[in-house]
């Protein structure tokens, strides 16, 4: 491998993630686990186990690439403060890409074919993804799809059909890989701005809301 390597980091839903890339994108290793709804407790010992384990330094790390949901919002501000720790202190690049659209490219629904996101928002709601916009459905409702579109359900367990579950179970498998290869385009390309890199959230804790326009914490609006 020459260049220096990427860091993924996805903790978008009930399994997080961290894997080390190359430059180009291609995954070289990986961690997962189930994190539920405690992603902080492992995060950085995940990280370091990785790095540690394929004698890579966090000062040889090349840029960020970390996953902005849709996701819970526990899980989403403790990947994103990380990753954007670790890009601010290495003064590196960072680039944000949403977990919905890796997660689509690594189902591989077919050619031609219309694949859709299904997410939990919740107990008992869920959120659609479709071409990048994310629609929430309430309790008791069904999504209305194209009659040609592919489900792909994450974190669903008997809340979704069995093959849209068993779609995401293989885009969950695939994501490090996605997130890595999408992440390096968007590094090639410059990155983000890593004070402007925000969390796509499917659910808030009581009292907060989201700012019209932008996704974030409303306590962050000037």
């Amino acid at each position: 491998m020459t260049g220096r390597p990427l860091l993924a980091i996805d903790t978008s839903g009930t399994r997080a993630l961290v894997a080390l890339g190359s430059p180009d994108g291609a995954l070289i290793d990986e961690r997962r686990w189930l994190a539920g709804y405690r992603h902080g407790e492992e995060l950085l010992t995940r990280t370091d186990e990785l790095l540690t384990s394929n004698r890579v330094a966090l000062a040889e790390l090349g840029g960020i690439v970390v996953g902005t949901g849709p996701g819970a919002f526990t899980g989403m501000r403790v990947g994103l403060a990380t990753a954007k720790a670790l890009a601010r202190g290495l003064d590196i690049p960072i680039a944000g890409v949403a977990t919905s659209e890796a997660l689509l490219a690594a189902a591989d629904a077919g050619a031609g074919k219309q694949a859709i996101l299904l997410l939990p928002a919740g107990p008992s709601d869920r959120v659609v993804v479709v071409a990048g916009q994310a629609t929430l459905v309430k309790g008791g409702e069904e999504p209305e799809l194209p009659a040609d579109a592919v489900l792909v359900a994450v974190d669903l367990p008997d809340r979704a059909p069995a093959a849209a579950m068993a779609l995401g179970l293989r885009a969950e498998e695939r994501l490090s890989a996605a997130l890595l290869v999408l992440g390096a385009a968007r590094i090639a390309a410059g990155g983000d701005d890593v004070a402007r890199l925000v969390p796509e959230y499917v659910t808030l804790p009581r009292g907060i809301a989201a700012v019209k326009g932008e996704v974030r914490w409303s306590r962050d609006r000037t």
